[in-house]
């Protein structure tokens, strides 16, 4: 992972002084971010830059509410924002009314329980709340103000909630005087590498990350056909790029670029992980799997998974297929979730080897 050498030596050590005054007295930084406009309804986007500064939070707490939303809680954990940034997973189900909050008597893992904040049932009257009159998607990840009580929103008088591929790059700095030097120096879009981390955010977008969904919810042998030839053509991209960089004598060949985790693992591995739980199934995304077509795909995933937590420790898989299989009721009429497979992610030291056991 790169590190970022501190600018400031005169930094306060995490912990000094009250939380309120650490902000306050934090450097004002900011960082514009390209919008990722292609990922909203047209028409609704507004936004060509982002501009956001901690100071905002005047000592309160911003509450990021999820499901949907990997790559933000990867980036929260990778860049240690937990005590800034709290979490409620929405329940993995999307009815008519979009994503709705669990109910005190269900038991779902990871941070899904009631909105602890207020006594709302779905995520939409967070939205109406910030803004009576919204009229747009009700999405997550939402970044919530707790002191203001509003939507974090990128421009005064504008509401445009954040979308997932902002939030992450608020992350990458914007809490870096409030952090300790562990956290703070991790830099996940290094200068030198950010064209290139752009150029394949494009592509991987486009073919691979929107290419399932495009597979999935294709209503014609025409495009589905249109959409899977280029998703697996990219897919042997990526394993052809992963396999030739990589040195077994050389641990940290494995990330996408360069010898050091970045964005563009991130918004790749997010993708990965289900592939094989549900893309492969469900988005009819099967001329092959990962585990037992793409060897260095494979080895890459395993790696993040196992190795470093703020992925492992952020997938759910009980999440990720009963929100896909019983969600789409387009797609999967009767919302049976299939049983494979088995297990969700290999061990780093098994391969793909015949059934042995029963169910």
């Amino acid at each position: 992972m790169t590190s970022r050498a501190s600018s400031n030596a005169n930094r306060q050590p995490f912990g000094a002084g009250s939380r309120e005054k650490r902000v306050r007295s934090s450097r004002r930084r900011r960082i514009d971010t390209i919008s990722m406009c292609r990922m909203r309804v047209p028409g609704v986007c507004t936004i060509c830059t982002t501009s956001f500064s901690v100071e905002r939070l005047d000592g309160g707490l911003l509450m990021m509410y999820v499901l949907l939303a990997h790559r933000t809680l990867i980036t929260r954990k990778l860049k240690g924002l937990e005590d800034f940034i709290k979490i409620t997973s929405v329940h993995w189900h999307m009815g008519e009314q979009g994503w709705r909050f669990a109910t005190p008597d269900e038991k779902l893992p990871g941070e899904t329980h009631p909105d602890p904040l207020h006594d709302f049932t779905h995520l939409r009257q967070i939205y109406f709340e910030s803004e009576k009159d919204y009229e747009g998607r009700f999405t997550v990840p939402t970044l919530y103000d707790t002191k203001t009580k509003r939507i974090v929103s990128n421009e005064v008088g504008t509401f445009v909630p954040f979308s997932s591929s902002e939030i992450i790059r608020m992350f990458y700095y914007e809490f870096d005087d409030l952090l300790p030097e562990k956290y703070r120096n991790l830099d996940l879009f290094p200068q030198k590498l950010r064209k290139d981390i752009d150029e394949a955010n494009e592509w991987v977008y486009d073919t691979v990350n929107n290419g399932v969904y495009k597979c999935g919810f294709a209503t014609s042998q025409e495009a589905y056909e249109a959409a899977i030839k280029p998703l697996f053509s990219s897919l042997d991209r990526i394993e052809s790029h992963l396999a030739s960089k990589y040195n077994p004598s050389d641990p940290s060949s494995i990330y996408f670029f360069d010898n050091t985790l970045t964005e563009a693992d991130i918004r790749l591995y997010t993708t990965i992980v289900r592939f094989d739980p549900v893309y492969v199934q469900h988005f009819k995304c099967n001329v092959r799997d990962i585990r037992s077509g793409y060897p260095a795909i494979h080895r890459w995933l395993r790696h993040l998974y196992w190795d470093i937590p703020a992925f492992g420790e952020t997938t759910e898989f009980e999440h990720i297929k009963k929100h896909y299989t019983k969600s789409h009721k387009q797609i999967n009429q009767f919302a049976i979730t299939p049983v494979g497979p088995v297990p969700d992610i290999l061990a780093k030291d098994e391969e793909v080897r015949a059934v042995t056991e029963k169910i």
